[in-house]
């Protein structure tokens, strides 16, 4: 990678976090932006590779998130159950 474009991307890298920390979305999506099309640039049989796959990605996260969400689920009627149980010993013992 020629020295401009490590430049370019590490300054839209940096510049992209800095909008991101102060809560300026707008700008750390435009700065982010930039980064990834010069990562594009410079590889574009692995970004073409990744675009391909993105729909498993997406798969393989929502899968994620909905095993998560019923774990915590979960974990919240036994926390809920456990609780009363727990107060009503207390309250008739």
């Amino acid at each position: 990678m020629e020295n401009w474009k490590r430049g370019l991307l590490a300054g839209a890298a940096g510049l992209s976090a800095v909008c991101l920390l102060k809560g300026s979305r707008t700008g750390a999506m435009i700065f982010g932006g930039v980064a990834l099309a010069t990562l594009a640039s410079e590889y574009p049989d692995e970004f073409a590779e990744i675009r391909r796959k993105l729909p498993d990605y997406v798969e393989r996260g929502s899968n994620f998130l909905d095993v998560a969400l019923r774990v915590g689920e979960r974990m919240a009627e036994v926390a809920e159950n456990r609780g009363s149980a727990w107060y009503e010993s207390l309250m008739h013992g």
